[in-house]
Formats: structure tokens, sequence, C-alpha cells
């Protein structure tokens, strides 16, 4: 499960009206304030007006587009601090983590505000004699944008970015525990892009799932694959784009680098291991299998929550993540101290964690675990190490650690994932793509190709002479 915003569930009638949601701070577990519990007058009225601006907005050139994105993105950077104290509060991040998450928002729409204005096009010009094609690349509408926790700000950027250079509006509906940076983003947004360009509703998982029933050209959401088949089943026929977790295997050969082992406690542990593509289980062969379970625990043990990394962050998932631990029938399991202040003995801190010597039904494996947490399992060679790896239904990333380079491409190459990393895990930048296959989704986020996911043809043919 990835960090779900709305969870599949019959269809319930609802209040129309509702009560305010209570934020909670991770850290402490105390009510920290509360937010709106949007229903369906709320997002009729933010649709109809996200439908009045498509036209404002898509009228702009790609030029007059970029010039504005690029006012926002300035306006995140002069109000980073403001930014930052408000993802700290509904995530309990270490500020280190969150000002780098803040310069990555700033970045993709700079990114997509110019990657706009050098699109490419399928051929044209005289493909058929006496005429004369062309292909338009043309908004889709009203983009519906579902987010996550994890990364409040950051995901949204890397919804809203491509969306919004691509000419389209969106509406963001943030996960009910971290509302507050994207309220303060569509504040500057209007400012920037113009009234209703980019606008956010806050609620539960009902608002959600009225979101994605109201009259929206697309839905682009980040959640668990319960919740993405549901959205799915309610889109119809209209563009969805889902990224729904994954479950990442790392295959950690003997000759493995002598920075392995630290840069996966370091990859697992950031964000407290609330990423999609975090390293997850770590595959080995039986002759390396108790070097790498010892090796792991001494690096993991390195890193403190509290100190390194923040807690998880609501009480479901806290509740989620121990359940799985209790279960997991681990007969080896190292768990590192904590590192908490005063006042945040009722957080949800969770140590950094290795589970080994694991039945092969553990739901520490079959999961998601989405926490600071690594198992390892023993492979008798590599094919099996591959069997392993594709035991679980989600393809999202993965990572192989040789310094045997040509191996390592090629257990790359045979790895079944969207993203899969050499020697090094969770690198990622705006140019290169993201995606997942299987159970962790469709669609393509990050690159020029994430335009494309915001965009729909138009072929042009005039007949000349």
């Amino acid at each position: 499960m990835t960090a779900a915003t709305m969870t599949a569930a019959p269809t319930t009638a609802a209040p129309t009206t509702a009560t305010p949601i209570q934020l909670i701070d991770p850290r402490t577990g105390h009510v920290r304030g509360e937010s709106p519990n949007g229903r369906e007058h709320d997002i009729a009225r933010a649709v109809d007006a996200a439908r009045k601006a498509t036209g404002r907005w898509a009228a702009h050139t790609p030029r007059e587009r970029a010039y504005r994105l690029d006012r926002l993105a300035d306006l995140i950077e002069e109000n980073a601090d403001q930014y930052t104290a408000r993802e700290q509060a509904g995530t309990g991040k270490p500020r280190a983590e969150v000002m780098q998450e803040i310069g990555e928002a700033a970045d993709l729409l700079r990114f997509y505000a110019w990657a706009a204005r050098t699109a490419t096009a399928p051929a044209a010009g005289g493909l058929k004699a006496g005429h004369e094609s062309w292909v338009r690349w043309e908004p889709i509408g009203v983009v519906a944008a579902v987010v996550p926790w994890n990364y409040p700000l950051m995901m949204a950027a890397w919804r809203c970015a491509p969306a919004l250079a691509a000419g389209n509006t969106v509406l963001v509906k943030p996960a009910e525990s971290t509302p507050d940076s994207l309220d303060l983003l569509a504040s500057h947004a209007a400012d920037a892009l113009g009234p209703d360009v980019l606008a956010v509703v806050t609620g539960d998982r009902h608002t959600g799932r009225l979101l994605v029933d109201s009259d929206v050209d697309m839905i682009a959401f980040t959640g668990s694959n319960a919740a993405g088949a549901d959205v799915q089943t309610r889109a119809g026929i209209r563009r969805v784009s889902l990224e729904l977790g994954g479950n990442s295997p790392v295959i950690v050969l003997p000759d493995a680098p002598g920075h392995t082992y630290a840069d996966l406690a370091a990859a697992c542990t950031y964000n407290a291991g609330q990423s999609c593509a975090v390293p997850a289980r770590v595959i080995t062969l039986e002759e390396n299998y108790r070097d790498t379970v010892q090796a792991l625990g001494e690096a993991m043990s390195e890193r403190l929550a509290g100190r390194d990394f923040g807690p998880l962050n609501n009480a479901d998932q806290a509740a989620r993540y121990d359940r799985i631990v209790a279960a997991a029938g681990a007969h080896r399991d190292v768990t590192a101290p904590l590192a908490t202040g005063p006042g945040e003995e009722n957080g949800y801190w969770r140590g950094a964690r290795v589970l080994a010597d694991l039945p092969d039904d553990s739901p520490a494996l079959t999961e998601e675990v989405f926490g600071p947490l690594l198992t390892v399992q023993s492979a008798r060679d590599i094919e099996h190490a591959l069997d392993i790896a594709h035991s679980v239904p989600q393809a999202l990333a993965a990572s192989v650690w040789t310094k045997d380079l040509g191996h390592a491409l090629d257990l790359a190459g045979r790895l079944d994932a969207g993203e899969a990393w050499v020697n090094c895990h969770l690198v990622q930048t705006a140019e290169l793509p993201h995606g997942g296959r299987g159970a962790s989704g469709q669609g393509t986020d990050l690159s020029v190709l994430a335009l494309h996911e915001y965009q729909r043809p138009k072929t042009v043919t005039v007949r000349i002479g």
C-alpha cells in the first residue's frame, strides 16, 4: 500500500456537510488544528470554477504559461520557510528533508514550464499527395489530482507541473492529514497563474470519491492498489494515471561495493521508509546471506528515528506497520533505538529495522510495508533471485548491487520494474521517467514523457492546390 488518500469501499450516502477534520502532529500524536471537509457543493463549485478557467489558461501560448509557472516556482522559493513549517507540521520530517523536497517542487515547475516549449510531434508535412498535415497537442481540460501524505508538496508538483504546462486546469485533493502546504500553494498559484487555474479541495476519503465522480476530464491518482482500482472503475472512459505503490526488490551480490549497506539504510529510512520506490526486499545469494544480514543490521542501527528521519505519518499507518511486523514470523529482528525529544513520546515513531529468516508468505515480504524496514532473503543462484524479485505483483522500482557492471546491467534489464538502479537507489531527477507496471499502476511521472499524460493529439490535414 502506498500512502493512500482513498480506499475502495462501497458507495454510501454521506451528509451534505461534514465536520472539520482534526489534524494530528505525527511527532507528538496531539491535535494541531483542523481542516475543512469538502462535500458535494464544494466539489461542484470548484469544478465549475476550474472549467470556466480552462479556456483562459489554455489560450496562453506555451511561453506565456512558462513565465507564469516560473513565477509560481519563485513564490515557492521566496516562501520556503512557510512551506517548510507546513510540511513539517503534517509529516514530521526533518527540516533538511523538507527543504530538499521544496526545492524539487520548484524545479519541477520550471522544468515543465520550458519542456512544454520544446515539445515534439509525430511526423508532419506532405504525407499524402496534394495535402499537408500536422499534429496539435491539446490539453485535456480539468484534471483532478489526488495526492498522498508521504510527499504532500512534491507529489502535487509531480502531477500539477506537467498538467499545467500542457494547458490544463487542476484540482488537487491532498491527503486528509497533510493539507497545509497545498493550501499555501493554491494561494500562490492564484497570484502567479490566475484564479482557479490550480485549486485545492480538502477533505476525507469521501471527498476524494466525490472529486473522482465529478465532471472532471482526467484523474491522476497516487495511492493504494485497492483505491486505484476503485478510481479506475469510477473513471469509466476518462483518462486515468495511476501510481499505486511498490515493494522494491534489491539484489545484493557477494561482490557488492563497500558503500552498499550504508546507502541502502539511508534510502530505506529516508522519509521513514514512506516512499513507493524505497528499497524493501533485499535478496542475496546463500553464500553471502549471513554477512548481508549482519552488515544491514549494523547499517540500519546507525539510523535513528528522531535524529536522522521522522515518524510514520498517522495512527492508521503506525498500526498497519505494527501488524505486519507482529505477523512477519522473522527469526532475526534487529531494531535500532529511537532518538526522540521531549514531548514526542506519543508520536508515531518507529526504529530502523531488519527482519531475516522469514517464511515465504510473510506479510513483510508480500505487502508493501511503507516504513523504515528491510527484509533479507536468500537465493540459490541468480535465476532464483530474479524469481524472488518477481514474486510480488508490484513492479515499480528495483536495484542491483555488484562491482561487475556488465552483470549489473544485464540484471537491471531483466528485472520487471519501471525504474532500476545499479549501485544506488532512489536517485531521481525531473529529466528521467518514473512509472509502474502490474499492480504498481499505469502512466508516467517525470520527464518530458509525462507531458503527454495530460495532452491529446489532434491531426489536422489540409487539401492544397
